[in-house]
């Protein structure tokens, strides 16, 4: 019969619905285009279709090709950014009335100049290349005096992602967002990503092992959602050594093969979870979740707040682990 797990981590309740796992879960994957689209904004030879870019790695001149990522301001930034572009008029309306200005910044990074280089095809180099702009960018944003900055993945347009060139985005903020403040609430004593990473070997939930393992949350909240974290104890992703870097990228790398060999090119949001700097952050680890999206936040989820996942995580982690990466 269904049953109600709860995330000590993430703080959700989910019903696993066991007796629907029976169904045909089958996602094709979406033939290579080999093309680029001409208005793409993110394949190397465009780079004056960008604000001026604030980070690459490689070879060139800013705003020249070369480059193996680059990172620039969001045209469209949630926070942030110089005059706001404004195509409905509501910048006239102002402030509302009870409303609280926010400052901030936002900015993509983008992953490879490959227009199909999503961040499971990368090699180990660039793999970990990104990851590591990544924690600069997250770093360069804290030392200006932001309190929290979100890292993220959009991948597909199910997930939020307008452009389909990979990218990932950074969000900092000029406040410390109520959910990562109860985060840091539930882990002030034990440190539940190390807990549960024992709990999951225990339950053979992991699907990648290694100094950085991938697992299968016991309460996942999403079909195939993954955890993925440093053995190292770490509140703060800024804080991670190459050394940390490298083995979370790689295994996140691995874990997101497995996903696509299994599932297909399924949209998915990757969310790295970090504590805010400047304030105790008790036992909290930083970690990766992995949140395939492969059904909807519908009328029940809405109304009650509890989630529900159709394929109990047990089975999950056996169907990844048995998947063959190509």
């Amino acid at each position: 019969m269904p049953e109600l797990r709860h995330d000590a981590i993430s703080g959700r309740s989910v019903i696993v619905a066991i007796e629907r796992a029976a169904r045909p879960f089958v996602f094709p994957t979406a033939p290579a285009s080999g093309t680029e689209p001409d208005d793409c904004p993110f394949c190397a030879g465009r780079e004056e279709m960008t604000p001026p870019e604030v980070q690459r790695t490689g070879d060139g001149a800013a705003g020249t090709e070369g480059w193996r990522v680059r990172v620039v301001p969001n045209l469209y930034p949630i926070v942030g950014g110089a005059e706001p572009h404004d195509p409905t008029g509501a910048k006239a309306f102002g402030v509302a009335h009870g409303a609280t200005p926010i400052g901030g910044a936002h900015e993509v990074i983008v992953l490879s100049p490959g227009h199909e280089a999503s961040f499971a095809s990368l090699d180990d180099a660039a793999a970990v290349e990104v990851l590591t702009v990544i924690r600069e960018r997250v770093r360069v944003h804290l030392d200006a005096g932001h309190a929290y900055v979100q890292a993220f993945i959009n991948h597909g347009k199910a997930a939020g992602a307008s452009i389909a060139h990979p990218h990932a985005q950074v969000v900092a903020l000029d406040l410390v967002p109520g959910a990562v403040d109860a985060a840091i609430d539930r882990l002030a004593t034990t440190d539940l990503v190390a807990r549960e990473l024992t709990d999951a070997r225990r339950d053979d939930l992991v699907v990648v092992d290694g100094p950085a393992p991938a697992w299968s949350p016991f309460a996942a909240w999403v079909p195939y959602g993954l955890r993925v974290a440093h053995r190292s104890t770490r509140a703060r992703v800024e804080d991670a050594t190459d050394a940390e870097i490298r083995v979370v990228a790689l295994g996140l790398r691995d874990a997101l093969r497995r996903l696509r060999a299994a599932l297909g090119d399924v949209p998915y949001n990757l969310v790295i979870r970090t504590a805010p700097p400047g304030r105790p952050a008790g036992e909290f680890h930083w970690h990766v979740d992995v949140l395939p999206r492969t059904t909807l936040v519908a009328g029940f989820e809405e109304g009650t707040g509890i989630l529900v996942n159709v394929v109990p995580p047990e089975l999950a982690a056996v169907r990844l682990r048995d998947a063959v990466p190509s």
